[in-house]
């Protein structure tokens, strides 16, 4: 069930008004159903998947608090603790191996045969990804890893345990929450206050803008010539690359902002993931920015750990690179996505040593940090940094993509921008001059956002009339400038196949 479908405009209606007339000790129950019903919609059987993570968090969850407790002064306290979180890690790690990887990997094993003249074929096994398995199973080894560290105590209640792995809003694309504020959420019954349906329709109508009339169209564009880059070479591939950088911004944070939506709606706040990232100044800062649930999560679960920064520079950019490495294989197997995750690390690494050469440079330049040229130079240079790796991000493989750098660098046709060229690409003049305006009206909304102008909050101040009216008139917006497939099917989300 996707939130840009008549099914889910459907479900959603049917559950707030269940959760909010039954009584508050049943409310938590109600949501697990609708949440578990919600996933089995794509895939009834891989409910237990999530149904055995959840097993296996809760116990370790309760192990851990136990041992914690019966074993205070035992030299072995750490060693059963380190095997408990071991266990955990290694059983649910190996779910997400065995669906996501283990088919991959096998195939970079019968090439190195090949190579080598070994005749012997690894079979494989045809297994269809489970939507949000990434998402999940981090979700849940985060719950683990803060039980073990002390930060929460173990969840006693499981039903309401498996609700915080399987809330629907946020469960197949995040944000990835943290037991920390989801859980303690969960603990509380929630009633339906005016503020948090007027904050969860806004948030939901950005979202469906950002998916519907911007995504979704500019999906049109890129693949387009995507698909066939000998035919749109040089400047096609260019202005497609840079679409694409919003492309998926405006899909992922679509879904994060609706997921936000429905949870405000329900009383719940879950974190913001996304803060204007193509406003960011630096590839590091750009990384606080975007995905943030999924950087945290790696930060404080994987970086930290392996030392930080906390040992010396050397360490503090190898522990850099295999963070983004992992990040890069964690939304997919395939070298490509290895290699956009090294570009990221290696930016940010060049980014932090080459620092001292820029400060001398804009100081004999006469440059002043921080000034509006500064900044604006800073955002473009990052942008066109981030937007590169985008490449490999998206093309289908490695090969495809450096042929597409290849034409981008040895095609020169500038003119194909002004003679009406572009409109041949899927999008006429009409809907490629509404994608251009409704990308300047994310801009805006996203300048905004960085100077801490928060237009719900805005809204929210005007007269009742103003407010009812602007809901109004989005949702009609959204309603008629929406980019709808054959018989309005409903587009996927990019980042439900990671």
């Amino acid at each position: 069930m996707l939130f840009n479908s008549i099914q889910f405009l459907i479900f959603f209606p049917i559950v707030l008004l269940v959760y909010f007339v039954i009584p508050n000790r049943v409310k938590h129950l109600w949501l697990l159903v609708c949440s578990y019903y919600f996933y089995m919609c794509w895939n009834a059987k891989y409910a237990i998947l999530i149904l055995i993570s959840t097993i296996v968090t809760y116990s370790s969850g309760l192990l851990l608090d136990r041992v914690r407790s019966a074993d205070k002064n035992d030299g072995s306290l750490k060693l059963k603790m380190n095997g408990i979180v071991a266990a955990s890690f290694v059983l649910n790690l190996g779910i997400l191996f065995f669906f996501k990887y283990y088919n991959f990997t096998i195939d970079l094993f019968n090439r190195l045969f090949g190579r080598i003249g070994v005749q012997f074929i690894i079979p494989g096994f045809d297994v269809l990804l489970p939507v949000g398995i990434s998402f999940y199973t981090f979700q849940a080894l985060s719950y683990t890893m803060d039980v073990y560290r002390g930060e929460i105590g173990a969840e006693k209640d499981f039903f309401r345990y498996a609700l915080f792995v399987s809330f629907f809003p946020q469960l197949v694309a995040g944000p990835i929450e943290r037991s920390k504020n989801l859980l303690e959420q969960l603990s509380v019954p929630h009633r339906l206050t005016l503020d948090n349906l007027r904050e969860g329709i806004l948030l939901m109508i950005w979202g469906y803008f950002l998916k519907l009339v911007l995504a979704d169209r500019i999906a049109v564009f890129v693949d387009t010539v995507y698909a066939d880059y000998n035919t749109y070479p040089g400047y096609y591939i260019i202005t497609a690359t840079i679409l694409f950088a919003f492309q998926i911004y405006c899909d992922f944070a679509g879904y994060s902002t609706i997921a936000m939506g429905t949870a405000r709606i329900l009383g719940i706040q879950l974190m913001e993931n996304f803060d204007a990232p193509y406003l960011s100044t630096s590839v590091s800062d750009f990384w606080r920015r975007w995905h943030i649930s999924l950087t945290s999560w790696f930060k404080d679960y994987l970086y930290i750990p392996l030392g930080g920064s906390r040992k010396g520079k050397m360490r503090k950019y190898l522990n850099k690179l295999i963070v983004f490495l992992i990040s890069g294989l964690w939304h997919g197997a395939s070298v490509s996505f290895v290699i956009w995750g090294g570009l990221n690390g290696i930016y940010q690494i060049a980014g932090e040593v080459l620092t001292p050469l820029r400060d001398k440079l804009k100081k004999a330049l006469c440059i002043t940090s921080g000034s509006l040229g500064d900044s604006c130079f800073h955002i473009v240079m990052t942008f066109v940094f981030i937007d590169f790796s985008w490449i490999f991000f998206r093309a289908d493989s490695v090969l495809k993509a450096l042929h597409m750098i290849k034409q981008m660098i040895t095609v020169n046709n500038p003119w194909i921008l002004f003679d009406g060229s572009l409109y041949n690409c899927g999008l006429g003049s009409g809907e490629f001059s509404l994608m251009v305006i409704a990308l300047l009206i994310l801009l805006f909304a996203d300048f905004l956002k960085l100077k801490g102008i928060k237009i719900r909050k805005v809204i929210a101040s005007q007269d009742w009339w103003f407010r009812y009216c602007f809901i109004a008139l989005s949702i009609l917006a959204v309603m008629v400038f929406g980019k709808y497939g054959p018989a309005y099917d409903s587009a996927n989300f990019i980042y439900f196949q990671f």
